[in-house]
């Protein structure tokens, strides 16, 4: 049997509060929610077990004088009687457990809620990653109490209606005559124990309300409805127990030039017709800086130009997405005369002053597709 002290680091001769804090320090660190190391479930045990004995003036001062929580006591209420047949084996055989000593009354601190959050990001962020910081309101360890629940200089102490049990037992009439059952103590609930002079700062919770800052790691490639989660950041819980986990969801907000599709972004760049017409070079402003696109002689209204690796980040591999842009040629709506006379001249140099409107060659229309559909059938 491990020694309980030892358990807990402390010597024979450690206070009650030395106690209390030794074993929420632990129970913080080795918590099976916080903690998934292999060993880590059964030393969590090995802790509680050992506060539960050592936090009860009662059971430790047994403890202390035996070397055993149970005790020496062989008597019928106790352990095993000299038939070799104790009265908790009786009740559990027609109760199915719950007798007296069943088991130590459940600890005050518990591990706290998980908390679940939305972060807005800009496409930028999105497209390389950021590290983002915002407020967050949750529960904290109390500041005052430090998760004891009690006021300073004070602290709890064994329940008088149960003594310690978290458990009243009554006398009820069965088919098998009187019979002892058990409840949870109303006075301590269940707990074993009461606080006579609660925190003033949480009320005896071991725990406030409070807004935290907290910086986040968001990686390339999000996308809105992504949810990330971070171990150990929720709302602690009461008595000071470890914290739950804070689930963040992500919200990318819409891009004043470019449109996400997958991991591809889209942009329209609009051209002016004499541009189109002859050709030229223009500075596109992307999330990567400046970049040089070539707009090659006749270029028409609707023509894509890609550019490769420049669109988001792949969540889950290597590389990016492309950047493709849309060109939009812009016919001019308003001419003066001179302007109009100049256009009237490149007409009639292209034998264009009657403009007559020509169908594509068959196969490569929208119409020739839709008749050769319709043909079908």
């Amino acid at each position: 049997m491990s020694n309980h002290y030892e358990v807990l680091g402390l010597g024979r001769d450690a206070t009650g509060e030395e106690i209390k804090k030794a074993y929420r320090k632990l129970a913080r660190k080795l918590h099976p929610d916080v903690n998934s190391g292999p060993d880590a479930s059964e030393q969590f045990k090995l802790v509680t077990r050992a506060y539960e004995v050592l936090a009860d003036p009662q059971k430790r001062r047994v403890y202390d004088t035996t070397g055993n929580e149970n005790g020496t006591d062989s008597g019928f209420g106790g352990g095993h009687s000299g038939s070799g047949f104790a009265f908790q084996d009786i009740f559990e055989t027609f109760f199915g457990g719950g007798g007296p000593g069943a088991g130590a009354p459940p600890s005050r601190t518990r591990r706290g809620q998980d908390a679940l959050i939305s972060v807005q990001i800009d496409l930028k962020d999105a497209v390389f990653g950021a590290n983002k910081t915002f407020d967050v309101e949750t529960a904290v360890v109390c500041p005052d109490c430090d998760g004891s629940c009690s006021q300073p200089g004070s602290s709890p102490k064994t329940c008088d209606i149960c003594h310690g049990s978290g458990q009243i037992q009554r006398a009820v009439r069965s088919i098998l005559g009187q019979v002892m059952t058990t409840a949870p103590c109303g006075s301590c609930q269940g707990l074993g124990t009461v606080i006579p002079d609660p925190c003033h700062q949480c009320a005896g919770e071991g725990r406030v309300r409070s807004r935290r800052s907290l910086t986040i790691k968001v990686p390339a490639g999000v996308a809105t409805g992504t949810r990330i989660q971070l171990g150990g950041q929720g709302e602690v819980g009461p008595g000071g127990g470890p914290q739950g986990d804070l689930y963040v969801d992500i919200r990318v907000a819409q891009d004043a030039n470019f449109i996400r599709e997958g991991d591809d972004l889209h942009v329209t760049m609009s051209v002016p017709m004499t541009a189109a017409a002859l050709g030229t070079s223009l500075q596109l402003v992307t999330f990567d800086g400046d970049r040089e696109l070539d707009i090659k002689a006749g270029t028409q209204s609707g023509e894509i130009i890609t550019l490769r690796g420049l669109g988001v980040t792949h969540l889950r591999g290597y590389g990016r997405g492309d950047l493709r842009i849309h060109i939009n040629v812009e016919t001019p709506s308003k001419l003066d005369s001179e302007q109009e006379e100049l256009l009237r001249q490149l007409a009639s140099l292209r034998g264009e002053q009657f403009a007559e409107g020509k169908l594509a060659a068959t196969g490569s229309s929208v119409f020739s597709r839709l008749r050769e559909r319709l043909g079908n059938r």
